[in-house]
């Protein structure tokens, strides 16, 4: 890995010691690392000198950006979640000035995987879509990472997500105009998860039962997303999970063969602020379907997969763990994995009949494709995982392997579709707050819609294309 001395601009990374070790391995191949810290937490995690710190606007943010690029010849800008507002700004800023951008999150080949891909992923990847291109990666891959399991415990992640959150909101005075683009405000989201918990553990033995009487009949299992998912927010047509279950449920009410039914399973780390089992059976008495429908906080998410004959998703990692166990999976936003001969492109009103069957050499194709180009093993939290994830890390970045073997298409290939199902969301939010009177129509209330939490990460100019 010699060459020339690399500056590497770190951004916002994971809420553990991740980012600093990474750093550190970069250090120790004989290259540079600066990083920005955008908030308290974040100056906490680091702990190192080489640090900047951003307490301008966002507006400000591109700005300041390419002058400190310029000014310190950062090649690589590397950062966690491309959808960050920091984030989709300092794509587009460092692919301009000719630093390669790359993002870091958890993979799609979950739990055992990281993804390291240049410039963004999801409806941004630049991993191809066509299924011959999918092959020839596939053919060129050598050397595929083994995949490795890191154990670590739930409290372990849960307790550095909740003191990097809490840190920043109660310390917000150190850097006062921090955009932390959160769904919810975390104290609340926090102080729900007991309530949660608590619903979970009295309804135990009715969900047991229920789930038990559904799984011995033929059902479709739609696996709930986190309502604050940027795979939810910026990669699907809604703005809201329960738009989609009505879009589903009224399909299903019209077109379901009788003996089939659905099991809505609620998404594991969800804190609890919607209750989601009633609001999934009150959706279903509205859709007329309340008989054949059931909807449960538990269970085991794999036994699930294997006993259903389909799985309806919006961009869930779930329908690729669908997909490699041969389940017909229908997405309903935009997807990495949505790719013909793997996902159904049946009609949703045909799907419930007719869900198509998974080329199953083609996904064994796209799994070693990802792993080999832009997925690796490792963890953020277990140490031994964390040593084995840089390792990767530090050597694709330096060899220039992110995305190799022909995994880089520009544009992305999704990015229309994306597009697309946001322009949908931002219109389905601006009916919706007409009908509630929040808004006039008109130039005005297409400005208040246009600046809307919810909608501001859609703005393309500022996309990492």
């Amino acid at each position: 890995m010699s060459g020339p001395v690399r500056t590497l601009l770190f951004l916002q990374g994971p809420p553990s010691h991740f980012w600093r070790e990474l750093a550190a391995s970069f250090e120790a191949a004989g290259h540079r690392v600066i990083k920005v810290n955008f908030s308290t937490a974040e100056r906490l995690y680091w702990g190192r000198r080489n640090a900047l710190s951003y307490r301008g606007r966002l507006e400000d943010w591109g700005d300041w950006l390419a002058e400190r690029i310029r000014r310190e010849g950062v090649t690589d800008v590397v950062y966690y979640g491309d959808q960050q507002p920091y984030h989709r700004i300092a794509a587009h800023v460092a692919s301009g000035l000719g630093a390669t951008p790359y993002v870091i999150e958890f993979g799609y080949l979950r739990p055992a995987w990281i993804t390291l891909e240049r410039g963004g992923m999801g409806g941004w990847s630049h991993f191809p879509n066509d299924p011959a291109s999918i092959r020839a990666i596939a053919a060129q891959v050598d050397n595929v990472p083994e995949e490795r399991v890191f154990p670590y415990s739930f409290a372990q992640e849960a307790f550095n997500e909740v003191f990097y959150h809490l840190v920043n909101y109660f310390y917000f005075y150190f850097f006062p105009r921090y955009r932390a683009d959160r769904f919810y405000n975390p104290v609340l989201e926090y102080a729900s998860a007991p309530l949660r918990w608590f619903r979970q553990w009295r309804r135990s033995r009715k969900y047991s039962a229920a789930l038990a009487a559904s799984m011995a009949k033929p059902f479709v299992l739609i696996p709930l997303q986190l309502q604050n998912d940027y795979q939810i927010r910026y990669n699907s047509p809604y703005s809201d999970q329960r738009q989609m279950l009505r879009e589903v449920f009224a399909s299903f009410a019209r077109h379901a063969p009788p003996d089939l039914g659905i099991v809505v399973k609620q998404h594991p780390l969800d804190v609890g602020l919607i209750d989601w089992c009633p609001e999934v059976m009150k959706l279903a008495r509205e859709a007329g379907i309340a008989d054949r429908v059931t909807a449960i906080d538990g269970g085991v998410l794999s036994e699930m997969l294997e006993r259903a004959e389909s799985v309806v998703v919006i961009n869930s990692t779930v329908g690729l763990h669908a997909l490699r166990i041969g389940r017909p999976t229908k997405v309903m936003g935009v997807a990495l994995y949505d790719i013909e001969g793997l996902t159904s492109d049946a009609p949703l009103d045909r799907f419930w009949s007719d869900p198509g069957r998974v080329d199953m050499e083609l996904l064994d194709a796209l799994v070693r494709g990802l792993a080999g180009t832009i997925q690796l093993p490792g963890s953020f939290y277990n140490p031994e995982g964390s040593a084995h994830a840089r390792a990767i890390i530090v050597e694709r970045i330096l060899t220039g392997t992110v995305n190799g073997a022909g995994a880089f298409v520009d544009p992305p290939p999704r990015l229309v579709a994306t597009h697309a199902a946001n322009a949908h969301r931002r219109e389905r939010l601006r009916q919706h707050e007409l009908k509630r009177g929040r808004i006039k129509s008109g130039r005005l209330g297409d400005k208040r819609i246009a600046a809307g939490a919810t909608s501001s990460s859609d703005d393309s100019a500022r996309s990492p294309r």
